[in-house]
């Protein structure tokens, strides 16, 4: 800041004669005479107590103080002060150099294994593409955009079912309350236009947006509902409407039921929002199959799932995973993108600032978002560049071969990156463009009564009491004040140009204040500049800054400005896309705008104006004063705003949108084997047949055991007596004494048979998980793990009617024939288990099918299921490079030493697993993910068995995985399941946790886990994962079946 210039040279004094070596301890007793010591007092408290954001108001203080003594003093603890924030700074810097170091030798490190290990057949170019060192090549995300089919009229008979989650903040679709809070901002208006654009696009019949449902006396009732209507789909009457057709707001409830939490405090809770939204899912797919196909169709399953944001990014991902669909992620702010900023700003750690923002659980979602997302879209390119750059799941030189070379159908070894497109966000200009014509005339300052058609809107008065002459040409920025803004130099441009000054008006809207005072720091600092700019110039009478203004006065101060033939400029350092350059546009008003971010784009799209350098305070002078000197260059610039602005509209947005999701890999759940309808029972019969009036646009089903109506939500032109009606003619009538008699022998049959053709597990109603991680320091499994089995078994036999309906699991790290002879030790037999979860979540048996020869086969469906994304041979050179790296700690160079050996005994098709030689020297799980995401490798990394194993398995693949798919193959609601755990367990201990369903911990039962591989310092913490309290969890500290028994019931009587 100006005002401190002084100190500032001071403290270079300071910092140039190397003080900062000078000893604490003198420094505060200088001056010590007896009497309060102000030096003292600040070092000791007010150092690291005060934000640096108070040093502007501190210092207006201290130069108001007229005690000479008193002045000196304050004077000199701010110098203290500012000399111990730069030092901090400089710190701060410093590391920020060393990590940024850290990462481009990480980053090319990745880049040259991707190299050496597809050398056999990289072509040059390709080679020189990925060992590139320099900036990254200037290249059209959008080049091949031609080739690809565009999204048209022609697709109306595809029927599309499209999902779009948008997790945080309040979000309805009428009377939205933008700027509530942090949270309920542009993106909530963003999701909610966009569900209704995209259900009038052909091809689309039904849009779901999935938030959080919030019933809390602090926010609205509306947000409680869970369906809320937006549009009742297509506007083209040719279009086949259905009942279910349309776009909807699905609230799914997760978290505190009465509480309203800011985003930060959801991550704990995403999985809960997973398993939900999954149910709400299957029963829509299958409602939609049966109205879209006449009752005899499959499931329609979603054709994308979109996430926006971060939270919302690691819920698709999850959910497209549980699905296996297509995942498409936006993530309208970035968190590492924003640590960088904080960082460089020097007042808070690393540590504060995830304390405050949960940033490291941000930025992990944001990666997971990335191993999982086909298509990333973004508003400009250089979010791609200099945001999504930041990732370890992006690099775009090596995305630029791999998609080359999966374009020729070369080989990449199961590498891969997402792909990036930019799409600038939508906008309705119906109205806009036609008032902007309306408005061509001059201006009327006559009346300013609401009533009179000439009336003068109130805000056009509240500028134009500033000007002297309102009818010269306004030129208008739009902003808040802030220093990046970059107003300050716009006003000097204006200042300092006299024709300018005799032109034209300037009019800065700087958001609304009551006393600058009470700003923030930065904004304080840049309204003070300006005000002291238009004294020092004397711009008094043409230069406007109102106070106060509404959001719905914002197109009419776009309309006043082109009425007087004004400009629209935004000077900002840089601007990450631009959004007021197209409202402005859209209004008729030429742009003077930053060549630096989204602008270049919309100038591209455009051609309405010119790009200026933000630095060059000339360069913005001559822009502003060419185009409204030059009047044809003036309405030429207008004309072409208004010729391409529908690049920006919805619609167009939508079709680019529709284009780039067609050129996915469309992928959706496919069984080798099927259900046939004819082997259901009569119950299940029965709910088939409710699914016509239980379609999710009325009923939302996220606990097994309870439903919720939303009888607001039935069509008012229907009559529910005929949907009664419907109902019980679809209804088996009563069967004959014979037939019901064959039904429960066939019931007896199918639990008592060793051998079956479809898995009982499709019959249960409950399923109990033995998922307990308790082994030996050699991994071996304990003699505990055994007695804890037969109790869990005991006590579901002791409730005979918990016993008829209830299967039991179990999932485990060992492979299916360890786990055989150690459940032998026992005498317990597999067959007892409907199914078996092996190797860490790669393989699922079903005992008494799926057997060949008399042993057990994997689940060919869900071996299937798991495939994408899926090159063992890639991560099997990784993993074995990475963690057996040659020994350089004390000066041996080239020798290796063997941290990890192949286990092959433990190891299948899509499990690679590693005995641990030396866990000390175990790399931790966050450390791995990042290196192999670098090389462009995707893949669940877990340590088990007491950290004597390295498990690498397939992304889709894993033991909380296996549990969704059991809910999607055979329809068991995971709310319906019961996990059984220890107190720690393997490093996926976490992800089991979390979720509707119900879960018992036994204590004591497990001494060690592996969770110590699973984080470094500095990540994010287990309270980020896993819920601090629940309903849904119990512990039991006896493994008795009474106890055991007694848990199981508590947990059976909660809802998620």
């Amino acid at each position: 800041m100006a005002v401190n210039e002084w100190i500032n040279g001071y403290l270079e004094a300071i910092l140039d004669s190397k003080s900062s070596n000078i000893d604490e301890t003198n420094r505060v007793n200088v001056r010590e005479r007896g009497h309060f010591n102000p030096t003292k007092y600040f070092v000791e408290e007010v150092v690291t107590g005060v934000d640096e954001t108070d040093l502007h108001r501190t210092w207006i203080k201290v130069v108001a103080t007229r005690n000479t003594r008193e002045r000196s003093s304050r004077l000199e603890n701010m110098c203290w002060r500012i000399w111990h924030l730069t030092r901090k700074k400089k710190q701060l810097e410093w590391e920020d150099f060393q990590r940024i170091a850290k990462r481009k030798f990480e980053r090319e490190q990745g880049r040259s294994d991707v190299r050496e290990d597809m050398s056999e057949d990289l072509s040059e170019s390709e080679k020189a593409d990925i060992g590139d060192l320099g900036e990254s090549p200037k290249r059209t995300y959008q080049q091949n955009a031609s080739t690809l089919e565009v999204w048209s009229d022609d697709k109306k008979e595809k029927k599309l079912y499209i999902v779009l989650i948008s997790l945080h903040g309040l979000v309805r679709g009428d009377n939205m309350e933008l700027g509530r809070d942090s949270d309920t901002g542009g993106q909530i208006k963003y999701v909610v236009e966009l569900a209704r654009a995209l259900a009038k696009m052909p091809g689309v019949y039904r849009v779901d947006l999935f938030t959080r449902q919030v019933s809390s006396p602090e926010v609205d009732w509306s947000y409680g509902e869970p369906t809320e209507m937006l549009t009742a789909g297509s506007d083209d009457p040719d279009d086949d409407v259905g009942e279910s057709s349309g776009a909807y707001i699905i609230r799914i409830p997760f978290g505190p039921r009465d509480k309203y939490l800011r985003k930060e405090l959801l991550w704990p809770h995403v999985q809960e929002f997973v398993d939900g939204a999954l149910a709400h899912i299957l029963n829509m797919s299958t409602v939609l199959g049966e109205q879209i196909g006449g009752g005899n169709a499959n499931p329609v399953w979603p054709y994308v799932i979109h996430g926006h944001y971060a939270d919302a990014g690691d819920s698709a991902a999850i959910l497209s995973g549980a699905l296996n669909v297509p995942m498409v992620l936006t993530g309208h702010s970035l968190g590492r993108n924003k640590l960088e900023q904080l960082l460089k700003q020097g007042r808070q750690s690393k540590e504060d600032i995830n304390s405050t923002y949960r940033i490291m659980r941000r930025i992990e979602a944001e990666e997971l978002s990335l191993d999982a997302a086909e298509l990333v879209i973004t508003s400009t390119k250089q979010e791609i560049d200099e945001q999504w750059g930041l990732y370890d799941g992006f690099d775009v030189k090596l995305e630029k071969v791999l998609r080359a070379r999966a374009r020729g159908g070369v080989n990449c070894h199961g590498r891969f990156m997402p792909r990036m497109a930019v799409i600038p966000p939508g906008m309705d200009f119906s109205n806009v463009i036609q008032e902007a014509h309306e408005a061509d005339g001059d201006l009327s300052l006559t009346n300013t009564e609401g009533s009179s058609p000439k009336a003068v809107p109130p805000i056009w008065s509240e500028v134009m009491r500033f000007l002297t002459n309102p009818h010269k040409p306004m030129i208008l920025a739009l902003s808040r004040p802030d220093p990046k803004k970059n107003i300050t130099t716009l006003l000097k441009a204006f200042g300092e140009c006299r024709s300018l000054r005799e032109l034209a008006n300037l009019t800065l809207i700087m958001g609304n204040r009551e006393d600058i005072d009470d700003m923030s720091a930065g904004n304080a600092s840049v309204l003070t500049t300006v005000l002291k700019l238009v004294d020092k110039y004397d711009l008094y009478g043409q230069v406007a800054f109102p106070k106060h203004h509404k959001q719905n006065d914002v197109p009419e101060i776009y309309r006043l400005a082109a009425k007087t033939k004004g400009v629209f400029i935004n000077p900002a350092l840089v601007e990450p896309f631009g959004l007021t350059l197209i409202e402005a546009a859209a209004h008729g008003l030429p742009m003077v705008a930053t060549k630096n971010g989204g602008p270049v784009d919309i100038h591209r799209a455009l051609n309405n104006g010119l790009l200026i350098d933000p630095h060059d305070q000339q360069g913005i002078a001559d822009a502003l004063l060419k185009l409204l000197s030059e009047k044809n260059m003036w309405h030429e610039c207008q004309r072409n705003g208004w010729r391409n602005i529908h690049l920006f509209s919805w619609p167009e947005h939508c079709r680019t949108y529709l284009t780039r999701v067609a050129s996915c890999r469309m992928r959706h759940p496919a069984w080798k084997t099927d259900t046939p309808a004819d082997e259901m029972l009569t119950d299940e019969s029965l709910n088939d047949s409710l699914r016509d009036v239980h379609d999710s646009s009325l009923f939302l089903s996220v606990d097994g055991d309870k439903s919720y109506s939303i009888s607001d939500s039935l069509d008012s032109s229907g009559d529910i007596q005929d949907q009664v009606k419907r109902v019980m003619s679809k209804m088996k009538r009563p069967q004959s004494s014979e037939k019901v008699g064959e039904i429960n022998k066939k019931v007896i049959d199918v639990n008592t048979s060793n051998s079956s053709k479809y898995p009982i597990i499709r019959k249960r109603r409950k399923l109990i998980v033995i998922a307990v991680d308790c082994y030996d320091s050699h991994g071996l499994p304990e003699t505990t793990m055994i007695n804890m089995i037969q109790e869990t078994l005991k006590a579901i036999k002791l409730d005979s009617q918990l016993a008829k309906a209830t299967g039991v699991a179990i999932s485990t790290a060992m492979p299916l024939l360890e786990l055989t002879n150690f459940l032998k030790t026992g005498k317990i037999k597999v067959n007892e288990f409907d199914a078996v979860v092996c190797s860490s979540g790669s393989e699922v048996y079903y005992p008494g099918t799926c057997e060949e020869n008399g042993e057990l086969q994997p689940d060919p469906d869900y071996a299937s299921h798991i495939e994408y994304r899926w090159g063992s041979d890639g991560v099997k050179k990784t993993i074995w490079k990475l963690m057996n790296e040659p020994e350089s700690t004390q000066g041996n160079t080239g020798k290796h030493v063997k941290v990890i050996e192949e286990d092959a005994k433990s190891s299948n098709s899509h499990c690679l697993s590693y005995l641990i030689k030396d866990v000390k020297k175990a790399k931790k799980v966050d450390d791995l993910r990042q290196k192999f995401r670098m090389r462009g490798l995707r893949c669940h990394l877990m340590y088990c068995r007491n950290s004597t194993r390295l498990q690498l398995i397939p992304l889709l693949a894993s033991r909380s995985q296996a549990l969704r798919y059991f809910f999607v193959r055979w329809r068991l609601n995971v709310a319906n399941m019961y996990l059984v755990l220890g107190e720690t367990g393997d490093t996926d201990y976490e992800e089991l946790i979390s979720g509707t369903h119900k879960t018992l911990i036994f204590k004591g039962v497990v001494k060690k886990g592996s969770e110590e591989l699973l984080r470094t310092t500095g990540s994010y913490l287990k309270e980020d994962i896993v819920p601090g309290e629940s309903p849904l969890v119990a512990h039991v500290s006896k493994t008795n079946a009474e106890e055991i028994a007694s848990a199981l019931t508590k947990l059976s009587k909660c809802n998620a």
